[in-house]
């Protein structure tokens, strides 16, 4: 078995929860609908809103890449049922990403990052919309690639195989990271990485996917642990 000379990192409940900060996100585009747009806020509550957004991305399988495309036609299409046809697209998404973007990373999240980039290249790989510079984790990764970017999301090979170019490694040298069983772990798989599952919550590994990781960590500081022995 290669040796591992690079990790990549998943970042949405792998280095922090994320449903608190989409909620937050949520209601700071609903405050200033609000305030400015009072008409679209009553019309477009926070759960007409989701609902909305669920029904585009039922309708534009081909966005399912791109949360970022998803949401800003969201938006478009709710003001346009309110009669306005030049929507404030680029403010509201700045209020949401800011506020999407104000994540509390777990306690043991930033020391793993600063012992994981002090020996290996990382790169994060995530199909959201999570910020490097905004989460304040930056400095502690060469790379960054998102689905957006990259036009294939988690599970898909092609965004894992993108990630380990980028890193300069072949697949199998390569260590990636994650929480979710089938985007992470199913999908770092079969593009040949080896693979650690964080289960922080103690999940039970879904039988439909097959024969577990061999690697499951509660935390990022049991993975630093592991690959540091």
């Amino acid at each position: 078995m290669s040796p591992i000379r690079a990790v990549t990192l998943d970042l949405d409940d792998t280095l922090w929860p994320v449903q608190p900060a989409l909620e937050q996100a949520d209601r700071a585009v609903d405050d200033y609908l609000r305030e400015h747009w009072p008409e679209v806020a009553r019309a477009w509550p926070i759960p007409a809103m989701r609902g909305l957004r669920a029904r585009v991305a039922a309708e534009r399988p081909d966005l399912a890449h791109d949360l970022t495309t998803q949401r800003r036609l969201t938006q478009q299409q709710a003001f346009a049922v309110c009669g306005v046809a030049d929507a404030p697209l680029d403010t509201l998404w700045e209020i949401y990403f800011a506020a999407r973007n104000a994540v509390e990373p777990w306690p043991d999240s930033l020391p793993a990052l600063e012992r994981l980039a002090a020996r290996w290249p990382l790169a994060s790989l995530t199909n959201g919309n999570a910020d490097l510079a905004r989460t304040g984790v930056q400095a502690h990764f060469a790379h960054h690639v998102c689905s957006r970017d990259v036009g294939a999301a988690k599970p898909d090979p092609r965004i894992f195989l993108a990630a380990v170019s980028q890193l300069g490694v072949a697949p199998g040298e390569a260590l990636h990271a994650g929480d979710d069983p089938e985007l992470d772990v199913l999908g770092a798989r079969r593009a040949g990485l080896r693979v650690a599952w964080i289960n922080r919550h103690g999940d039970a590994w879904p039988d439909a996917l097959g024969a577990p990781p061999e690697l499951v960590f509660d935390d990022l500081g049991a993975l630093a642990d592991w690959l540091d022995d």
